[in-house]
């Protein structure tokens, strides 16, 4: 969490002016402070919602960044099949002989990019070799 924070805090989200940007630092130092010391009845907290909201909140929290990371991703053309294919099958989350979805998607990824970009040797019609 303090690593997404920091980047938030560092960023243009936090101010146009990069010399303005400290005072969401001090910002988050506060919270952190107050997180720690209020953190067992946060945990707590947390431990009474239901899992399927903690899940939602923690996709909305990072609906910007996915949504970036896809956007830049998908900007080449010749890559854009590629990176959605990899994204698709690593969302689909798919385990198969005990392995999770984010090592078949990075492998369906590498199989589409192999496949559109390899050049296979043409076939000489009309002679017998």
């Amino acid at each position: 969490m303090a690593a997404i924070t920091a980047a938030i805090c560092t960023g243009k989200d936090a101010h146009e002016d990069s010399t303005k940007r400290y005072i969401a630092g001090i910002a988050c130092g506060v919270f952190y402070i107050f997180v720690g010391i209020f953190g067992v009845t946060l945990a707590a907290l947390f431990l009474i919602l239901p899992a399927t909201f903690i899940a939602t909140l923690a996709g909305l929290a990072l609906l910007g960044t996915i949504g970036g990371s896809l956007a830049n991703a998908l900007t080449d053309p010749k890559g854009r099949e590629t990176a959605l294919i990899t994204f698709l099958a690593t969302a689909a989350n798919v385990t198969l002989l005990g392995v999770g979805g984010a090592f078949w998607g990075l492998f369906a990824g590498m199989m589409a990019h192999l496949l559109m970009n390899s050049k296979f040797p043409k076939k000489q019609f009309g002679t017998n070799r």
